[in-house]
């Protein structure tokens, strides 16, 4: 919207109650002066000899006039409503007849009183239409603020741009849907009511999901394969609505409903999700990117997951998903067993595909997507960064041969400060608190293993020449300096 240059010209319809009402709307009318705004008053602008009806009636219909405001007090209703004609005390008052000859948009009543069961007065002809609160000194500023945006056209809320229309919405028959909505309300209000089968309501809805993802299977084949990577795309872009609703309840879990029960049911929740990682039973014939968004989906979800336990500072339950392992069934056998959370971070294949195919140069596409798809979601995308440095931590300190690659790191400041729970952790009382979640007995521990990350180097994350500032991630020069 372009700058407003043309100062707004407004008339005040006021009624001679009292010396006293009279000496306030005075006052409101030198406050909107000195707002830039030029205010058309019988005081200041009714010549001697003047009609003063006549001069109400042409402030009006006056197309200089951009704004009327109606200071509304008992006296003003009343009259404003039986008066067939002005003179005296009545002129600058106006009439259904002159309200209705006028664009109402031109119109705002201003309430300067309330009856005794705090009803505004309001002429009857106004309705139900939207008006400014001046009765209430408690909020005087707050409404005569929105009186000046009024007048110059600038209100506090601006309608955005529109945006384009979400791909997952596009009409095809073929675009899967899980039907866990109903699920999901009862566990989010069981959450809320803090009933005490909260945890099992959302294992209800956890369940759905994760037994309806198989809705969600692609296979390539000799026709798609050249194109795959679309229709794994398409298939991400589907599952948007599921992963929201997935984000609501973790949060709402965090925020109401945190206790060992409601962490267990959304570890066993991304268990069962595991399967789809690998090839069902039954099926010979496969290619190994025909699960590649099985793995985003997952992936992304449990990102959020733990990324929003550490916004709320719930370090126990992420430290949970970090150190407690997770049971993958194989169809072959001997695969089958426990796994760290390592298991959820599989290479994608079909986007390493889809940036050579299109030529597009991009150093990761996954953090592309992760990192677009973060807008809207509620969740700060430092606090999706965050969680996976933790993870990348966690997997360069353990003994598992798997390693998780912190693909949202690719987007970290190299010069920026520390993720905020490391910069809390200056204080060694909040840094006992991220002990569990970082798997260290002490800051010193934790400060020898990051130098020793940093001094090696080969276990340092990079994209060609660019690598992550792992010390300055993890605030190391200010960890645990105050008590």
């Amino acid at each position: 919207m372009p700058a407003e240059t043309t100062e707004p010209r407004l008339f005040i319809s006021y009624s001679w109650s009292n010396q006293d009402h009279e000496a306030w709307v005075i006052g409101l009318a030198e406050e909107l002066v000195s707002q830039g705004v030029h205010v058309v008053l019988d005081k200041w602008d009714l010549q001697p000899g003047h009609d003063a009806n006549d001069f109400m009636e042409s402030m009006v219909k006056d197309k200089s006039v951009t704004k009327v405001i109606l200071i509304c007090d008992e006296i003003y209703a009343a009259k404003s409503d039986d008066r067939k004609g002005g003179a005296g005390t009545e002129a600058q008052i106006i009439t259904p007849k002159i309200y209705a000859s006028a664009k109402q948009d031109k119109f705002v009543a201003v309430v300067r009183e309330r009856d005794a069961e705090g009803k505004p007065f309001l002429p009857t002809y106004y309705g139900g239409r939207i008006y400014f609160d001046l009765s209430n000194p408690a909020r005087y500023a707050e409404e005569f603020e929105k009186i000046v945006r009024w007048a110059w056209n600038k209100p506090l809320h601006v309608r955005p741009a529109q945006g384009a229309k979400p791909s997952f919405l596009n009409e095809n028959a073929s675009v899967p849907k899980i039907a866990g909505s109903v699920a999901h309300r009862r566990a989010m209000d069981g959450m809320r009511s803090g009933a005490a089968n909260a945890a099992a309501l959302a294992g209800d809805y956890l369940e759905t999901i994760s037994s309806g993802l198989e809705k969600f299977r692609i296979q390539a084949t000799p026709e798609t394969n050249e194109t795959f990577d679309e229709i794994v795309l398409a298939s991400i872009d589907a599952f948007t609505p599921h992963r929201n609703e997935l984000i609501e309840l973790f949060s709402a879990a965090a925020l109401y409903a945190f206790d060992d029960n409601m962490v267990e049911a959304i570890h066993r929740f991304f268990e069962r999700c595991l399967p789809y990682y690998r090839v069902p039973q039954g099926v010979n014939s496969y290619s190994e990117w025909d699960y590649d968004n099985y793995r985003f989906i997952v992936h992304e979800a449990f990102l959020y997951c733990v990324a929003i336990f550490i916004k709320y500072e719930k370090f126990g339950a992420a430290a949970y998903f970090a150190n407690t392992d997770y049971y993958e069934f194989n169809r072959f056998r001997s695969e089958s067993g426990m796994k760290s959370f390592s298991v959820f971070d599989e290479n994608l294949r079909s986007l390493e595909f889809r940036n050579k195919r299109l030529n597009l140069r991009r150093y990761s596409l996954r953090a592309d997507m992760l990192k677009e798809r973060n807008q809207g979601s509620g969740v700060a995308f430092q606090h999706l960064q965050a969680a996976d440095f933790v993870f990348y931590l966690r997997s360069v300190a353990g003994t598992d041969w798997n390693r998780w690659w912190p693909e949202t790191l690719l987007y970290a400041d190299r010069h920026g400060g520390p993720f905020e729970m490391f910069a809390r952790g200056k204080s060694m009382a909040y840094f006992e608190r991220l002990k569990p979640l970082l798997g260290f007995s002490s800051v010193d521990a934790f400060k020898a293993f990051i130098a020793e990350i940093v001094s090696k180097g080969d276990r340092v994350p990079k994209w060609d020449f660019d690598r992550v500032n792992v010390a300055g991630l993890a605030g190391i020069n200010t960890l645990g300096t105050t008590p």
